[in-house]
């Protein structure tokens, strides 16, 4: 692609597999407490009671109970919290970010604070880890800046020598302005400027021609089809030209990816994003970042797997809770479909799920 700025596009599978999520959830939650969100694309969101946590496989949330820098990561406090119905069971505790169904991070943690899985040495070799090493989640970065000072961006996961992005439903891998993006010490030696792709950011929201109240007309208000042609028409016109006068900044798509790909070239580490074979979108936006990356032995180090991908090396347990609660199951298993989950009185015990 040429260095020509283009606009966003849509993003028809990240809402898809939301939609997907949030149907799976509505039917898997009938074992756990729960709430569900209000408005028209409502999201499931769980609350933890005695030692259990319907957003998570059983062994990886006791693991992560365990484990005071593990826990820490319910810290971060859900961004809509205050517009979620109460729990029922502790009205005065705030939503986390982990407890929503639609959490990269939750889903992180529950494959990789699961302890077969940290003990699995196929799961060391797919990734390239270390015998000795083991997760370190939130992992703060130190990525150089050209004003000497440092970028402390928070990595997912490092896991000995490997730094993980997870992704499951976010829409992209975001944008940033290209005067921030272009503040990185070393992003002109380990990318080719020229093959990254640019995008226009928008600065204002964008305003229908109904908004412009001081240029709308009364004038056809007569209700004939010839009417109501030109008046689309000159809608169509007013909101064109507020486009144009839009003002917009030039910006970098797959910001979080070459930024992880730099923290990467400085600790000296492996990069690898997992998200989700239902997001080929994210997988094309991969390779529009790593074809940018200059030296081959950086690129070696770099790797996209899906979460798909991972499961054939999973404990039989995890495997049912991802197929029934996310709809993840091996590259060649049809993953339980919605109408028989709903069916379902209740999950397998294996599942890590109450009767």
């Amino acid at each position: 692609m040429d260095s020509d700025l283009i606009s966003r596009a849509p993003f028809p599978f990240a809402g898809a597999l939301r939609a997907e999520l949030a149907v799976r959830n509505r039917f898997f939650a009938r074992s756990y407490p729960h709430v569900e969100s209000y408005g028209s694309n409502p999201v499931i969101v769980y609350a933890p009671e005695c030692g259990l946590h319907g957003n998570f496989y059983p062994p990886a949330y006791a693991a992560i109970a365990a484990r005071p820098d593990w826990i820490r990561r319910f810290d971060k406090i859900h961004a809509q919290g205050r517009s979620l119905p109460r729990p029922s069971i502790d009205p005065a505790r705030k939503w986390r970010e982990l407890d929503s169904c639609m959490s990269s991070d939750a889903l992180l943690m529950n494959l990789f604070c699961t302890p077969e899985v940290i003990a699995s040495p196929a799961i060391r070799r797919m990734l390239g880890i270390d015998s000795e090493s083991e997760p370190n989640f939130g992992w703060k970065a130190r990525v150089p800046l050209r004003n000497g000072r440092v970028d402390r961006t928070e990595v997912d996961l490092r896991w000995g020598e490997l730094l993980v992005e997870a992704k499951l439903t976010e829409s992209d891998f975001q944008i940033r302005e290209a005067r921030l993006v272009e503040t990185y010490r070393d992003l002109g030696e380990v990318f080719d400027l020229d093959l990254l792709q640019r995008v226009q950011i928008r600065t204002r929201r964008r305003r229908n021609a109904v908004e412009l109240t001081e240029e709308f007309t009364q004038e056809w208000e007569a209700p004939s089809e010839a009417a109501e042609e030109i008046a689309r028409e000159f809608q169509a016109s007013l909101e064109a030209r507020a486009e144009v006068e839009q003002p917009w900044l030039p910006g970098y798509a797959g910001y979080q990816l070459i930024r992880n790909v730099l923290a990467a070239h400085v600790a000296g580490a492996s990069f690898c994003t997992i998200h989700d074979q239902r997001r080929p979108d994210l997988r094309e936006a991969w390779f529009d970042v790593m074809r940018a990356v200059k030296n081959a032995e950086m690129r070696v180090r770099c790797k996209s797997l899906t979460w798909q991908e991972i499961v054939p090396c999973l404990p039989v347990g995890l495997r049912d809770f991802l197929n029934l609660k996310y709809g993840i199951g091996a590259p060649a298993e049809i993953p339980m479909t919605i109408e028989e989950l709903e069916a379902r009185k209740h999950v397998p015990e294996q599942a890590g799920v109450r009767k």
